[in-house]
């Protein structure tokens, strides 16, 4: 189930080490596409297009997984049953003898009056082009406006979550309305304002003390203002309101305050930790049979720092819990014991844009260009494909010779930008439901 870092690790693994006589795989996903997410602000920013990061996976694989387009919306483990939704809206019921949970995660919120009305996200494919298209929106409307309130608003843009989604796509999407301010007669580029607030009092304090600032000094030197210690306390079409009592004229929040786990993992009524299915050291889920999770669903013991800590849920690792997920897999197969997962972060690279990075790889901290060299040269290899990596790596040239562009192409142009619109959140059973549909299926024989 899900087709992101882990789950396209696992099935790439399967492929190559069990033979057809083995097994049968399938692999459950809404697009036959895997997501590079981390280069995701690139494409809401226009530096990529959609296409470089959507990793193929009829190119990726060796054609022997068979895959299911749709999404499971429920598991029933004691009649080892899964239910999907196909992207037709067809519900269909899938059998397993081994199941290997992937499904990723949804962007988290809260229950802030106006944000699920009034917040844009940055988890999907889908997201990140709407938001180029609103983004651009905002400025032809302000160029074209009367209104000195509305201009302002529209030219007012504000995004919550201080980790890497939330930095990245503030830089990113900054430095595209300042390039693009010089081809609006009628805007001054000074208006145009951008504030990053996170609740947290450090700027991603995973990145240590000296290179948060490093990102924090970046960011406010090229306008962004950052509030910490600060939240959103409401939303609503034309502003924010903080916690602290500011009100911003706002016709865009982005919101990027952290992931939960996909609502399927409640679908199976077993044990969780921050809202992630417990596993035990090997992946396995206690008290089912035959399950296996990982990846952001997974709440998945690191061994290497040892105590209680979890795993990050980074690509990082679930690449790597991927391929452990498979061997697992292969050994249950074949009478074998499963091997624990352990693995030592490799550090933490994070592009702001530009000639703008800060990276920590191996403990070593950059800045400026070679950061950005040890960012974009760790994305691209580990783009999965030839042609995903010729994309990109066209893009990249283009864009730093030709500079962007600025054309907005009318996505969704009429359609709610919701976060339930677009991750589809409503969409899972409850456990109760899940039984009741199996024991319905058994009952029709």
């Amino acid at each position: 189930m899900g087709a992101g870092f882990a789950g396209v690790e696992c099935v790439r693994r399967l492929e190559r080490r069990l033979s057809p006589a083995e097994a049968e795989i399938s692999l459950v996903t809404p697009f036959s596409y895997q997501l590079y997410l981390p280069l995701l602000p690139q494409v809401a920013s226009g530096v990529l297009t959609p296409q470089s990061v959507a990793v193929s996976l009829r190119r990726s694989s060796k054609h022997r997984t068979r895959i299911i387009p749709g999404g499971a919306i429920g598991v029933d483990p004691k009649a080892k049953v899964c239910v999907i939704r196909k992207i037709t809206g067809e519900t269909v019921d899938q059998s397993y003898d081994l199941l290997v949970l992937a499904p990723g995660s949804v962007t988290r919120s809260f229950d802030i009056p106006g944000l699920e009305e009034h917040a844009r996200g940055m988890k999907t494919l889908a997201e990140a082009a709407y938001l180029r298209d609103h983004v651009i929106a905002q400025l032809d409307l302000a160029d074209a406006s009367q209104d000195e309130a509305e201009r302002t608003a529209r030219l007012q843009f504000v995004v919550v979550g201080g980790g890497y989604a939330g930095t990245e796509t503030a830089a990113c999407l900054q430095r595209l309305t300042r390039h693009a301010a010089s081809r609006y007669p009628r805007l001054d580029p000074d208006r145009i304002k951008w504030h990053l607030v996170d609740l947290a009092p450090k700027l991603m304090p995973e990145l240590g003390d000296k290179l948060g600032k490093a990102a924090l000094d970046i960011l406010q030197s090229r306008g962004i203002e950052v509030s910490l210690g600060v939240s959103v306390g409401e939303v609503d079409a034309e502003k924010v309101t903080l916690t602290d009592g500011r009100v911003l004229p706002s016709r865009t929040l982005i919101w990027t305050a952290g992931v939960a786990a996909s609502p399927l993992v409640g679908t199976l009524d077993t044990e969780t930790r921050k809202g992630r299915l417990v596993v035990r050291p090997d992946l396995t889920v206690p008290g089912v049979d035959g399950v296996f999770a990982l990846g952001d669903a997974a709440a998945v013991p690191d061994l290497a720092t040892g105590g209680d800590a979890l795993c990050p849920p980074t690509a990082q690792h679930a690449m790597r819990q991927g391929r452990a997920v498979a061997e697992s897999v292969i050994a249950t197969l074949r009478g074998q014991t499963p091997r624990p997962y352990v693995h030592k972060d490799l550090g933490l690279v994070v592009d702001l844009g530009g000639k703008d990075a800060v990276s920590k790889p191996l403990g070593i901290e950059l800045r400026g260009l070679p950061a950005q060299a040890v960012a974009r040269g760790y994305h691209w290899s580990a783009l999965r494909t030839n042609v995903a990596k010729t994309r990109v790596l066209t893009n990249w040239l283009l864009n730093a010779v030709a500079g962007d562009d600025f054309v907005r192409t009318g996505f969704l142009d009429q359609r709610p930008a919701t976060l339930r619109e677009f991750e589809h959140t409503d969409a899972y059973l409850t456990p109760e439901q899940v039984r009741e549909h199996t024991a319905a299926l058994h009952a029709r024989g």
